[in-house]
Parts: C-alpha cells; structure tokens; sequence
C-alpha cells in the first residue's frame, strides 16, 4: 500500500486495556477480564497496536521469560478491517523484534486458531506434531 495513502499506523508497545479487551471480543477471541488484564499487559515483552487513524484495530503481543522461551498471543484485527494484510503487518514487527532481540536458540512458540496456521508459516513457525503437541489448561 502506498505510505501516503495506507491509513495504518503501528505503535509499538502494549494496548491500553480497554483496547486489549474490546480487540479480543470483537476479533472472536475469548474474553479475559479487567483484572487479568491489567496484571498482564505491563508483563508484555514486545507488542504492538495498529491504528486507523487514532482508533485501535488490531493488536498481538509476544510475552516470555526473556531468555529462554517466548509465547506470540493476541494476534487480532477487527473484523471491518480484515483482509487489509494487517495480521501479517502485525506478526512481521513482532518477528522482527524477536530476531533482533531475542537469543540465540529461544523457543517460540504460538497456538495457531484455524487457518491462521498459513500466515503464522510465513514467519517460520511449524508445527510441532506428531513429535509433541499443544497442551492447555484453564484456571
């Protein structure tokens, strides 16, 4: 797209909670309460927010330890929004940040939700079966 013409910025750094919680609902992903949000968010290691205009339209985070092991969540866009190649804007600034920062030999991983597995494989990312499998568990 055309700098002159896209009307989407990236700001780096976490969202602001309401944002973070009104991206994840409108997204399809699951809700997560004001409390899980705001002891979460300042635990961001790398994240980013896209803007149109000054209205938040997509967010994705990468959390870890800062070493060993890094975790890619909350990779969403708005659904108005959608299909401007926003996913892909989102996850190469966060690949980027973890090439450049993260050490050699850290593990990360991420949960792909159906065909996001396609854009996910363009940074990279595999999957790990039969050799081992994703596992979770809710509190």
């Amino acid at each position: 797209m055309n700098a002159d013409t896209d009307p989407y910025s990236l700001r780096v750094g976490p969202p602001a909670v309401d944002t973070y919680l009104r991206l994840r609902v409108v997204s399809g992903l699951s809700a997560k309460t004001r409390e899980a949000a705001e002891a979460g968010l300042p635990h961001t290691w790398h994240g980013v927010t896209v803007l149109c205009g000054d209205e938040p339209v997509g967010m994705g985070r990468v959390i870890g330890d800062g070493g060993c092991f890094f975790q890619v969540v909350d990779i969403c866009v708005a659904p108005e929004h959608q299909g401007q190649g926003l996913g892909k804007r989102i996850m190469g600034e966060l690949a980027g940040e973890l090439e450049r920062r993260a050490p050699d030999g850290a593990y990360v991983l991420l949960i792909a939700d159906g065909d996001a597995r396609f854009l996910y494989e363009k940074f990279g990312f595999r999957e790990t079966a039969p050799a081992s499998v994703g596992m979770h568990r809710l509190v």
